[in-house]
């Protein structure tokens, strides 16, 4: 492994940094996406695409795919509000590669929908917010099934009687 630069830490003096294509630590990841190690450790069970290299004693490494994978998931749930699941469907229906490049910068996804954000405050196993007009639409609706069950009663009543 080659060494890219060697670098100038005030507290603990020359530091190696690692060539671009290096595995990482869970720390050092931790540190380059500014995301809680334990952070990092839910999303790979919430997204089996994550896979680090284990080594013994379950020490977790980091490939710059799983890191560029990492970003792109940071990026859609931080960075453009999709909840878990919007992010799953985000890479389940674009794949790994396209949320590797949201990751780089190299690709956006859409904007998520209502359903695939959260509001600010609520916790993911709230109920999904009702949009504003849904309640206006429902008595509509309601409205309108009143006015037919009307117009059924009122042709009930012309029919003729049936003969015996």
């Amino acid at each position: 492994m080659t060494l890219a630069a060697v670098t100038e830490d005030a507290e603990i003096g020359p530091r190696a940094e690692k060539a671009p294509d290096a595995f990482r630590t869970i720390k050092e990841v931790s540190e380059d996406l500014d995301v809680p190690q334990h952070v990092l450790r839910f999303w790979e069970t919430r997204f089996a695409q994550i896979r680090p290299v284990k080594r013994a004693g379950g020490r977790r490494y980091y490939r710059p795919t799983d890191v560029d994978l990492l970003r792109g998931v940071r990026q859609l749930l931080h960075g453009q509000g999709y909840t878990i699941r919007g992010a799953q469907r985000v890479l389940r229906e674009n794949g790994v590669r396209f949320v590797q490049a949201v990751g780089r910068g190299e690709a956006a996804a859409d904007a998520p929908s209502p359903q695939e954000t959260e509001p600010a405050g609520e916790a993911s196993t709230a109920e999904p917010p009702r949009e504003a007009g849904a309640d206006r639409a429902r008595a509509a609706l309601e409205e309108a099934l009143a006015e037919l069950k009307a117009c059924r009663d009122a042709l009930a009543a012309l029919r003729l009687p049936p003969e015996q």
